[in-house]
């Protein structure tokens, strides 16, 4: 079982496990459906206001058609929330990358934060990167020559284990041999088409 991918009114990730194959548990789940119904029902109320009869069902369907259009699905198509995990030291340009990736149109996730290199305590660094991992869908290192053995990588997907949020690692350059950062998960190529299906 995995965690729902829906979002609560707070902004937070879901914290329900989903049951029965489904990417939302059933509380979300409903309240996609209660949305679409009351969409429809709306569009009726108005389609008979303009023409009683078979016109309020008509009505009511297209408006349904054209709300989902306009403003989109609610729960069931929110881009998934991305923690991006890299060694600050060596590869602080693999995150401006995967910034501008996010931007792309046809994005299925947004960068919502990153590690961060602070003169504050550890302590401190340690508490503000727990709570931007717990905000996160998923975490995603981006793989250098050294990030296997960077101890803010390390710490952040240890973090990232305790939070039960998922991970993936990217290779972040062409060229070279890298070793997978442990516990991290199986290390993929970076292209649009793998990251789009790793945190669609």
């Amino acid at each position: 079982m995995a965690m729902c991918a829906g979002v609560r009114r707070d902004g937070a990730r879901c914290s329900i496990l989903c049951s029965g194959g489904h990417k939302y548990c059933k509380h979300h789940l409903s309240q996609g459906t209660w949305e679409k119904a009351a969409s429809f029902g709306t569009g009726a109320l108005l389609g008979q206001l303009i023409a009683p009869g078979l016109g309020a069902a008509l009505v009511g369907g297209a408006s349904y058609l054209l709300g989902k259009n306009i403003i989109g699905e609610t729960v069931m198509f929110t881009k998934r929330r991305v923690f991006v995990s890299f060694d600050f030291d060596e590869d602080r340009a693999l995150k401006d990358f995967i910034i501008q990736q996010a931007r792309n149109p046809d994005s299925p996730f947004n960068v919502i934060d990153h590690s961060l290199k602070e003169a504050a305590p550890e302590r401190s660094w340690k508490d503000k990167a727990r709570s931007a991992i717990k905000r996160s869908d998923i975490v995603l290192v981006m793989v250098g020559p050294k990030t296997y053995r960077a101890p803010g990588v390390l710490a952040e997907v240890s973090m990232a284990r305790e939070e039960r949020i998922p991970i993936v690692q990217v290779i972040g350059y062409k060229n070279g041999a890298y070793t997978p950062v442990p516990d991290a998960g199986r290390l993929y190529r970076w292209n649009w088409e793998n990251l789009k299906n790793l945190l669609g």
